[in-house]
Parts: structure tokens; C-alpha cells; sequence
């Protein structure tokens, strides 16, 4: 990889989007991390500068907010930062009776889970497809293969994307570009805790 691509993680400040960001670091990829946390970016990405020798860039973001990808795509063309891997794995849940769920905090789920990914996949796969490069990899979930009782709109969030990402490899393999899905099961994190 040259010097002048990235990886882009969402959900990056936490969990499994900073593992995936001392991993690619470790590797020697330049980072973008986004997350809502602005001071938790930062810290990560000075760290990772500081340990790994690579260019980390914080940049600061609601997904889960109409336009937000778009917002995020546009800083990414200003800034000239090239995205060849593209790390969905902002997301969260919420457990409960699906009519005792307030309708508005599982609409944010919905965009989070399965419009910001759509989106930003969109956004940044054309580039991917003109260098017949590159890779994305979604976080979905174990969930994702039944419904789950409860966790209703969340597992039918991550069966959209388990369904959108093996589609789309098919679409992009004769582009040389990879597309994976990554279906984890239980793990500690922040998920239900601090929402997204």
C-alpha cells in the first residue's frame, strides 16, 4: 500500500473498530477513525502516530444524522485523504419489547446499522472501482442469521447487511475489489451501554 491511501474505520473510538485500528496500525496503514467521541479520536490517533509511525486522521461524526455520510465523504475529497478500505462498524442495539422501544431512537438505529453503511459504501466505492482496488469490510453480527426476539429491529438491522455485503461482492469481484462480512457474536464492549 502506498503512503497516500487510508483505511476508514467507523465506530473507531471503542470496541471492535479500535481493535481494527491497532491492528491496521500495527501494519502500517495510514487511519482515518471516525466516531461521535472527538477527544477519544484524538487520543487514539496520537497514539497511533506516536507508536506506529502512520498518519492517523480524527475526524469527528454522528453517522446516525441525515447528510452525515455525505458530510464525511465531501471532508474526505477536501482533505485529498484516498479511502482503499472501507471498515463499517459503527453500530448499536437496544433490547426490549419492540412497541416499548421509543420509535425515534430505533429509526437512529436504522440509520446507523443500515444507511450510513449503504451510504459511504456508495460514496467511496466508485474511487475503488476506477483503481480496481480496494476492500470493504461490514460489521454485522451473529444475530444477523435469525430473527432474535427482543433485539427485533437490530437483528433485522444486521440481516440488511449480511444480505447488501454478500450481494455486493459478487457486484465488485470482477473489479478486483473484496468486499467481507464480519459476524461477531457476544462481545465486551460499550454496545448497549453508551448507545452507538
Amino acid at each position: 500500500m502506498t503512503a497516500e491511501t487510508y483505511a476508514l474505520i467507523t465506530g473507531a473510538s471503542s470496541g471492535i473498530g479500535e481493535c481494527f485500528a491497532h491492528a491496521l496500525a500495527a501494519r502500517k496503514r495510514n487511519l482515518v477513525l471516525v466516531a461521535r467521541s472527538k477527544e477519544k479520536l484524538e487520543a487514539l490517533a496520537e497514539q497511533l502516530t506516536s507508536q506506529r509511525g502512520v498518519k492517523a486522521v480524527a475526524l469527528a461524526s454522528d453517522l446516525s444524522v441525515p447528510g452525515a455520510a455525505a458530510s464525511l465523504a465531501e471532508k474526505l475529497r477536501d482533505e485529498r485523504i484516498d479511502v482503499d478500505l472501507l471498515i463499517n462498524n459503527a453500530g448499536f442495539g437496544g433490547r426490549g419489547e419492540f412497541w416499548d422501544l421509543p420509535l425515534d431512537r430505533q429509526a437512529e438505529m436504522m440509520r446507523l446499522n443500515v444507511q450510513a453503511v449503504v451510504e459511504l459504501t456508495h460514496l467511496l466505492m466508485p474511487a475503488m472501482i476506477e483503481r480496481r482496488a480496494g476492500a470493504v469490510v461490514n460489521v454485522s453480527s451473529t444475530v444477523c442469521f435469525q430473527p432474535v426476539p427482543y433485539t427485533a429491529v437490530y437483528a433485522a438491522s444486521k440481516a440488511f447487511v449480511t444480505s447488501f455485503s454478500m450481494s455486493l461482492a459478487e457486484e465488485v469481484r470482477p473489479y478486483g475489489i473484496r468486499v467481507v462480512t464480519l459476524c461477531p457474536g457476544g462481545t465486551r464492549t460499550n454496545f448497549f451501554v453508551a448507545g452507538h
